[in-house]
């Protein structure tokens, strides 16, 4: 049994359900997006990563990143900085709203990595294991950290890391199998991965290349990690937490929301139309939760548009009608419309 938190340590994989995350992605993983995640069965979700430098002056542009939902618990803010003195500070202030505080040390984005934050830290360890060490000393809530196999200058540092941060009160560690170096290129190592799994005692989360039920399960026979953190294919699709659970045999096809729309036909339609079907159903409800909590925002509906709609036919449209129409809710209209079904139209 799972335990809401995602603290649970497991032995060797079997086929039993392990809990799945939305990965802390900036510019995707706002507080709606996260709701729909976990409505298309997503286990546990995590914000955007936020600069704790501007937290800690009080930035309202980062605090509104900080925003939740009782339907989110539990509620994981992540952060990320170079200066121990703002990551403190900005793990104290969140603590009284945070279920888990979550560390970055993954992002290989250049404008986080030049100033020796996300994972660069992997290139100085020890000032990372003393960050670590420092927060969880100084807040009340369980702390985790998210980290790279290392910077890919010289070998890989993941496993020691992993070790040392146990020691100094980690409470989870989720590792993306690959370097800064490599970003997001080659292919995704999961066996330093397992080593990591097999080296400590708690729960160690497996990330990178991991985009459908197929490569899930083949992750957790390599690497028996007690969770798994899906980036880059929940981008426009995050139905692709049902896609897994569906096809590990951890939910029906049926109890699935934009199947029961179309229960009469589903098994009749193409593949095309079931993308079209699964991504209105979630363009729709993403639009319903922005209302419900921090409003439409056109920046963030249009960047949201463009992925639901790539790789579907005619999906070059979308652009012009994000700015074509006069209004939020008419671009909000209009997107669902074109995400009709083709036997709907």
């Amino acid at each position: 049994m799972m335990t809401e938190l995602g603290f649970d340590t497991f032995e060797r994989w079997s086929g039993e359900q392990r809990p799945l995350y939305l990965a802390p992605m900036a510019g995707v993983s706002d507080l709606p997006y996260r709701l729909l995640a976990k409505e298309c069965g997503a286990d546990i979700t995590i914000t955007e990563f936020t600069n704790s430098t501007a937290l800690s002056r009080e930035a309202t542009a980062s605090w509104r990143k900080m925003e939740s939902d009782p339907r989110e618990h539990p509620f994981i803010p992540q952060i990320f900085g170079s200066e121990l003195k703002d990551m403190v500070t900005a793990a104290t202030m969140l603590q009284d709203t945070a279920d888990v505080i979550d560390l970055n040390f993954g992002c290989p984005a250049p404008k986080i990595t030049n100033i020796c934050a996300g994972a660069a830290l992997m290139g100085e360890p020890q000032k990372l294991v003393e960050m670590v060490e420092h927060i969880v000393d100084a807040v009340d809530v369980p702390v985790t950290a998210k980290m790279r196999l290392g910077t890919g200058q010289g070998p890989n540092n993941a496993v020691d890391v992993c070790q040392s941060l146990e020691k100094v009160g980690a409470q989870r560690l989720c590792i993306h199998g690959r370097t800064l170096r490599q970003r997001y290129s080659g292919v995704a190592d999961w066996e330093t991965i397992r080593l990591a799994v097999s080296s400590v005692g708690v729960p160690v989360v497996a990330n990178g290349d991991i985009t459908d039920a197929s490569s899930a399960r083949k992750c957790l026979e390599r690497t028996n990690a007690s969770g798994l953190m899906v980036g880059r294919a929940a981008i426009g699709r995050p139905d692709v937490f049902a896609r897994i659970k569906v096809g590990l045999g951890w939910m029906e096809e049926e109890d699935l929301p934009w199947v029961q729309q179309h229960l009469d036909d589903w098994h009749q339609m193409s593949e095309t139309s079931k993308a079209f079907a699964s991504r209105r159903w979630c363009w729709d409800r993403y639009v319903t939760l922005c209302r419900e909590t921090t409003g439409l925002n056109k920046q963030t509906m249009h960047r949201h548009a463009i992925a639901f709609s790539k790789g579907l036919p005619g999906a070059k449209s979308v652009r012009s009608l994000m700015h074509e129409l006069p209004d939020l809710d008419a671009s909000a209209e209009a997107i669902s419309n074109f995400l009709k079904p083709v036997s709907e139209r």
